[in-house]
């Protein structure tokens, strides 16, 4: 009676709509129990040398392309608990002055550093015409990645011939070579075919391979979103997402790496699309309009990311 009710009060959402109201939360952390396994991808072209936030010719042409696919698998314990675990694998490509008056190209693969992490919904409600989730995560970050490329940073030229390069050691790294913290929130909210999904996750950085340390830094995203096609078997969203990132300055053999702070917000749309009870998808797509940094540095252009995620046992919830 009561499944009843609400369905006659929400005029936009139907009571056929169940189950794909349940299968499209599902995407914002309402996943049950069971595994899951999925990849997500962001690449990333930095073409533009900033001094100081301020931009400045770059006459050798110099860029990074970087691509990070992660690759993901964990387990929720119940309803509220989950564990994953994240193996990133990294390519970049760069071009950039080599301090003799020269150009070095070259590219940069390998394994990342794989994170443990877990996640807990702390808070849910979860009608036909709203939706409230609040998770928390929490975990540690390895040294699974080579740090081979901070040595550069032991013979950065300081007076170069030509153009100074804006890609460093730390921005070629696969690696910290240290033993990192991650906690983190996240929130979503649905009101009919309305919603707003946002995240915080703060990386708590310690002292790595050759007496480097990154700084800590806080990534963020927030943004509405509407449900363009909510079906009993499949659902379409589309969101307009504003992102961005602080880090402070990193430390190198006990003194300041000038050339090391960031400061960046994003904004850009991102579609989503959940199928069944198992599938969900994203891809959006982010343009700076602010960039701050320190010193001399190749900042990003734009950034394009990816990902999919398949659980493999569902149970549903009754509303």
């Amino acid at each position: 009676m009561t499944l009843a009710v609400i369905a006659a009060g929400a005029s936009s959402v139907s009571a056929c709509d169940l189950c794909a109201i349940y299968s499209a939360t599902q995407a914002h952390g309402d996943v049950g129990r069971g595994p899951f396994a999925g990849v997500a991808n962001q690449y990333t072209r930095f073409g533009t040398v900033q001094v100081d936030g301020h931009r400045v010719s770059d006459p050798s042409g110099q860029y990074l392309d970087s691509s990070i696919a992660q690759v993901f698998a964990g387990y929720n314990l119940n309803e509220r608990v989950g564990l994953q675990i994240t193996i990133p694998l990294i390519y970049r490509s760069f071009k950039r002055p080599d301090g003799a008056g020269g150009m070095d190209r070259g590219t940069e693969s390998g394994l990342g550093d794989v994170a443990l992490l877990a996640n807990v919904l702390a808070y849910r409600v979860n009608h036909m015409d709203r939706t409230l989730n609040l998770s928390f995560i929490g975990g540690i970050k390895f040294p699974t990645g080579s740090s081979d490329r901070i040595k550069e940073e032991f013979n950065e030229v300081e007076d170069p011939v030509g153009p100074p390069s804006g890609i460093h050691g730390h921005d070629l790294t696969l690696g910290s070579g240290s033993f990192d913290g991650i906690v983190g929130s996240a929130v979503y909210g649905r009101w009919r075919r309305t919603f707003v999904a946002a995240n915080v996750q703060y990386a708590i950085r310690s002292k790595g391979d050759f007496d480097y340390r990154f700084a800590d830094d806080l990534t963020w995203s927030v943004g509405p979103g509407q449900y363009l096609v909510l079906q009993d078997e499949y659902s379409v969203t589309f969101q307009l997402v504003c992102s961005g990132e602080y880090k402070s300055k990193d430390r190198f053999g006990g003194a300041t790496a000038e050339d090391t702070g960031m400061t960046a917000v994003y904004l850009g749309p991102q579609l989503g699309l959940t199928w069944s009870e198992h599938l969900s998808a994203y891809l959006g797509a982010d343009l700076p309009v602010m960039l701050e940094n320190t010193s001399l540095q190749t900042v990003p252009d734009f950034r394009v990311r990816a990902g999919v995620t398949w659980h493999f046992e569902k149970e549903k919830e009754k509303f």
